[in-house]
């Protein structure tokens, strides 16, 4: 996999002074990777290989959050093959380390790659509950697409879509 190109920005955190980089995913971060996703969603987090396999199919697609030690949060997303549409699929920044904007900047950076490539649509699912990601999300622009879906994941899964024109 070919790592995209890094971007580094002060760091916001409290407990380093280490700045966070912006960059791809490569394989060494895939522990990591599975760290970060286990605590960000602690009821459900992603099976290492369901990373595994993301980053296999989708590895350019996969931008993390790096102090140079630690990885602090990840953005996957994923264009359908007619490239009109990208869906994101997972957004998380570490507990300690949430409303200090860094989910806002990886999803600006992935909007800006994306309009770049002229994508039309950006697309994702959102917990009905979950207010945080739910005001980020409509912040950058993000509307409903109808109501609450519910049994979209299974049952008891219930999600919200949101898109965003491009």
């Amino acid at each position: 996999m070919t790592a995209l190109p890094e971007k580094r920005f002060p760091s916001t955190a409290d407990r380093t002074d280490r700045p966070l980089t912006m960059r791809g995913v490569v394989e060494a971060d895939l522990p990591e990777l599975h760290r970060v996703d286990r605590e960000a969603f602690p009821e459900e987090p992603y099976h290492y290989f369901e990373l595994r396999q993301s980053y296999d199919i989708h590895g350019d697609r996969i931008l993390v959050l790096d102090d140079g030690r630690n990885l602090h949060g990840y953005v996957l997303f994923v264009t359908t093959s007619d490239g009109y549409v990208n869906w994101i699929k997972s957004l998380a920044v570490t507990p300690e380390l949430r409303g200090r904007g860094l989910g806002r900047r990886l999803m600006l950076e992935v909007i800006r790659r994306l309009r770049s490539e002229g994508v039309h649509q950006v697309r994702l699912t959102v917990e009905p509950t979950n207010a945080a990601a739910i005001t980020l999300y409509r912040s950058l622009g993000f509307s409903f697409e109808g109501g609450v879906r519910k049994g979209y994941f299974g049952p008891g899964e219930d999600r919200l879509i949101m898109a965003l024109g491009l």
